[in-house]
């Protein structure tokens, strides 16, 4: 009785196994359109990584299919729209390398500005990302000097400057707060727009459940304990001699 039943038991067990390896595999070698439907499906019910999941088989199984360029806009518009802005500059990058026309690729440029631009809340944490996203910014108006989005992009392109303005403004501060005046001298000198009337520009107010971690951009909680060392400010600082401070 004992053995009969060992016997169910590791039937029993391989019949799970050999039906779950079976459903799997029933997962691959689908057409085009499977893989498709299954990505706006997943879009649908909000699983994007699912999402992301199937495209990647879409892509894997049919990399000629002539739904993949639409797929990958689907994905980066999604993404955007989940405001997961990274991914979506990811899926605009694939389309524009891959697959969008002379027609296309303006809307898909874009839109990845806007994806950049969007994903900068906060832009004092990331000056590196501000400035790539001016100089993106930038070779969009050259490029398309007609585009029915320039002045979308002129817009985000004057923001852009006045956070990156504003970042050079927190750190000017911050030597200021060290006794470094002339490396203070040297980032507020870095204003390389002169229609921009600066004088008239005002700080954006920290709200108050950052400012009690991050101060309000020009003085915080914790500047006490910063030491005045080299190691804590820019390379461009500028040492305050007395034979400089004359010049």
């Amino acid at each position: 009785m004992k053995t009969k039943m060992r016997m169910l038991i590791v039937l029993t067990a391989f019949s799970i196994l050999f039906s779950a390896c079976s459903k799997e595999v029933d997962e691959y070698n689908k057409p085009a359109v499977y893989w498709y439907g299954k990505i706006i499906d997943s879009i649908s019910n909000g699983n994007y990584d699912k999402a992301d999941d199937y495209y990647s088989s879409l892509q894997g199984e049919h990399i000629g299919s002539p739904l993949l360029p639409e797929a990958t806009m689907i994905l980066a518009i999604a993404h955007m729209h989940n405001e997961e802005y990274l991914l979506s500059e990811h899926f605009l990058n694939e389309y524009i390398k891959r697959y969008a026309n002379t027609n296309e690729i303006e809307f898909a440029e874009f839109l990845r500005i806007k994806a950049k631009y969007k994903s900068l809340p906060h832009p004092r944490r990331d000056q590196v990302f501000v400035q790539e996203a001016i100089e993106e910014a930038k070779a969009f108006k050259i490029k398309h000097p007609h585009s029915m989005y320039y002045s979308l992009v002129d817009s985000i392109l004057t923001r852009l400057y006045l956070g990156d303005a504003s970042f050079n403004e927190s750190i000017a501060q911050l030597y200021e707060r060290i006794d470094k005046p002339k490396s203070a001298k040297f980032y507020r000198a870095i204003k390389p727009e002169p229609w921009i009337n600066w004088d008239e520009v005002q700080r954006a107010q920290t709200p108050w459940y950052r400012e009690w971690f991050e101060g309000d951009g020009t003085s915080s909680w914790y500047a006490f304990l910063i030491p005045d060392t080299k190691s804590v400010v820019s390379r461009n600082s500028v040492p305050d001699t007395d034979e400089n401070l004359t010049k």
